[in-house]
């Protein structure tokens, strides 16, 4: 992990726009600062690894980090991509003292790393706005959870990358190109795909007016996608 980043007037206006401190007043803002640095992170950096100590957890300014977990065969399994503006082990500050999955960096990422000790202390000795904020945060991350599970249960391979094609498209007119905000192996595990069905899918897409070109995506017919 390379060392922690100064922080900017540029820096401070991208810790207030995380999903984490968003919804806080200024006040809480400035509290949460006071226990929280900047860190540059590559890959394959390891941010903690399940069962480790808890010590820290983090929001996501720029890149991405893959959460995952991994059996005693060595298997793992993407349990969650998070991307700008994503919070993550912020579950940890009302109980817990051990990291319940691994994070890794999966692309250069800058990363607000917060002192779990420190936010505990404040969230047990301030008015109940932090409490709020984390609950908020929390709240968004198990309705996040909840439709990650339906979809994976719901819909085919092909009908999650359809639907997420769609939600990134950024008007409804035709053709649509627009670029994958991540690479094509951290979208497979955001849809909870192995990349070759992932590059399945694609295939199978093209016939519908889908045209993949690296992380370029056109779109020709948007309504085809639809009755998927």
């Amino acid at each position: 992990m390379n060392t922690t980043i100064n922080v900017s007037e540029r820096r401070k206006a991208q810790f207030i726009a995380t999903g984490l401190t968003a919804a806080a007043d200024m006040t809480t803002v400035n509290r949460l600062m006071e226990c929280a640095t900047f860190v540059n992170v590559t890959p394959p950096d390891i941010l903690f690894v399940e069962g480790d100590d808890a010590r820290h957890f983090y929001s996501v300014v720029t890149g991405f980090v893959r959460l995952f977990r991994q059996n005693h065969e060595g298997r793992e399994a993407d349990i969650r991509i998070c991307g700008p503006g994503d919070t993550f082990g912020d579950e940890l500050v009302f109980g817990g003292d051990a990291c319940r999955y691994s994070a890794q960096a999966a692309e250069n990422a800058t990363l607000v790393c917060y002192d779990l000790a420190k936010v505990r202390e404040l969230a047990n000795n301030d008015d109940g706005s932090l409490a709020r904020v984390l609950a908020i945060s929390l709240s968004a991350q198990l309705r996040e959870a909840v439709d990650c599970v339906a979809d994976d249960r719901l819909n085919t391979a092909l009908q999650r990358v359809a639907h997420y094609l769609l939600d990134q498209c950024p008007e409804d007119t035709e053709p649509v190109t627009f670029r994958l905000a991540c690479r094509k192996s951290l979208l497979a595990g955001k849809l909870g795909l192995a990349p070759e069905a992932l590059s399945r899918a694609f295939g199978t897409l093209k016939t519908l007016g889908v045209n993949v070109h690296g992380r370029t995506i056109e779109i020709t017919d948007i309504e085809a996608l639809k009755r998927l």
